[in-house]
């Protein structure tokens, strides 16, 4: 099965700016790609005479290389071939309903550069015994555009990938990539076969059986995980401490970089420790829920792991604008949701989840989830359920039989039952995924068709075809652009 891969890498001084300028071109493709649509898009509203013609979704980007972007032939052609590849997959996702429409990529935050197997080469670090290898060296470039031999540091042993990411983040390199799993335990079975072979496993156990094999967890905000064993997982209180720390740091440089000239270097030095502040934060959550999940995973008392089925986006929305007759804004509880769901998010509620199901797969193990509802109100005694029995946030107390214990653990048990009847009653654990494949040129010359590269044509819809009609009847004509950049 295939895994995910990503390591830090440290290229020179010298390789960083080639890196760099790889980014921002390929980067420049993929926004000419997404101006060039809007631009049909809105032309065929307004000309009724292109009311029939379809609007091109293809790979071509040779006709962006003009005088003014001279500087594109500087990298080499896949570079810029592979920027309106992503253009168009990130086009796939939308015509199949699992994302929006490709957007604009901005010059902050994580950067990125797609890199095919033209432009890089693992080769293998022998060692004293013959035929095995012990590493890989990484090398970047091509004969025209040479970059050199990049370090990185492999914490775990990978297979040669197809394809690669080299990103920058806070002023940080990493290597990102997809292979083959080395330490696949179920040979010949990936996916949904792999959790439903596991569940097929389980189902021949007895209630009781499962009972002393299922471990429940439930996920909050004062405690990020609690499970139904009593085990409570959070971050350590010197961790808690340094986040709050780089976050007085974060809004201080801020402060700062806004009040340097405009330009200059200190407010781009400034705005360099602005990116390089969250970083902590983030690495942090993110060594957390790995060693939660390992946690989890390890104990050889369990095989069976369930968590709540968390609408975590529809939880983080920003709350709606409220006006009053006259128009006004009314309060609507904005700041006091922005600090809820920065908790929520800071609290890694999905990275563990995900962390634990790939990580349980891999030693024959099944994570499944449950419903929500009503889980930290109903009684894991004697199932009854009503908001009375939760007195205060930490307590909990049934009304009908007297139960008490901690609200969170008692919450962590109903889960618990609710999985193991979900997995007894026969219900698919796994439903039909929609997955966009991942269409790939070969060649590296330049052309104005590259090759291998085909021609999708999309309808325009009935309600476009009366809008330019209705919008050419008064007159909305504007002149087109000679040139898309």
């Amino acid at each position: 099965m295939l895994n995910g891969y990503k390591f830090r890498l440290y290229p020179s001084p010298e390789q960083e700016p080639i890196l760099l300028q790889w980014i921002g071109c390929q980067r420049l493709i993929y926004n000419a790609k997404v101006q060039e649509d809007r631009y049909f898009r809105r032309f065929q509203r307004r000309m009724v005479g292109t009311v029939g013609e379809d609007i091109p979704v293809d790979q071509q980007y040779s006709r962006f290389i003009t005088a003014k972007t001279a500087f594109l032939r500087q990298v080499p052609s896949p570079v810029l071939r592979n920027g309106a590849v992503r253009w168009r997959q990130a086009y796939q996702r939308f015509f199949q309903k699992l994302s929006g429409r490709p957007k604009m990529k901005r010059k902050s935050g994580r950067q990125s550069v797609w890199l095919t197997s033209e432009l890089f080469e693992f080769r293998p670090i022998v060692d004293d015994t013959p035929g095995a290898v012990c590493g890989y060296h990484l090398h970047v470039g091509t004969d025209k555009f040479p970059v050199g031999i990049i370090p990185y540091v492999a914490h775990r042993p990978h297979a040669v990938p197809a394809s690669i990411y080299l990103a920058i983040e806070g002023g940080q390199w990493w290597l990102s990539f997809a292979a083959e799993d080395l330490t696949v335990t179920i040979p010949g079975k990936e996916g949904d076969a792999a959790t439903e072979r596991i569940a097929e496993d389980l189902r021949h156990l007895s209630a009781d059986q499962l009972a002393e094999r299922t471990l429940g967890g439930d996920r909050g905000i004062a405690k990020p995980l609690m499970t139904s064993d009593g085990h409570v997982f959070d971050l350590l209180p010197v961790q808690q401490t340094r986040i709050q720390k780089a976050r007085r740091q974060h809004r201080r440089w801020q402060r700062r970089a806004a009040r340097r000239k405009k330009g200059s270097q200190n407010q781009k030095k400034a705005y360099r420790k602005v990116a390089h502040s969250p970083q902590y934060e983030k690495n942090v959550r993110h060594e957390y829920a790995h060693q939660t999940s390992h946690a989890l995973v390890v104990h050889a008392a369990y095989d069976l792991y369930v968590f709540e089925n968390l609408p975590i986006q529809q939880m983080t929305k920003r709350p709606k604008a409220k006006k009053d007759a006259q128009g006004h804004f009314l309060p609507n509880g904005r700041a006091a949701k922005a600090g809820l769901n920065r908790a929520i998010l800071a609290s890694a509620w999905g990275q563990v989840v995900m962390f634990t199901r790939y990580k349980a797969r891999r030693r024959g193990k099944l994570v499944i989830t449950v419903p929500p509802q009503h889980s930290s109100q109903e009684c894991a005694e004697c199932t009854f359920t009503a908001p009375d029995n939760r007195p205060s946030q930490a307590a909990f107390v049934c009304q009908r039989c007297g139960h008490r214990d901690n609200a969170d653990h008692n919450a962590a048990r109903v889960i618990k039952k609710r999985g193991i009847q979900k997995l007894l009653s026969g219900e698919p654990l796994t439903t039909s995924r929609k997955t966009t494949r991942i269409f790939r040129t070969l060649g590296p010359e330049r052309s104005e068709v590259t090759p291998g590269e085909t021609h999708i044509r999309r309808a325009p819809s009935k309600t476009d075809m009366h809008r330019s009609q209705n919008q050419e009847l008064r007159g909305v004509i504007r002149e087109t652009p000679t040139s898309t950049r």
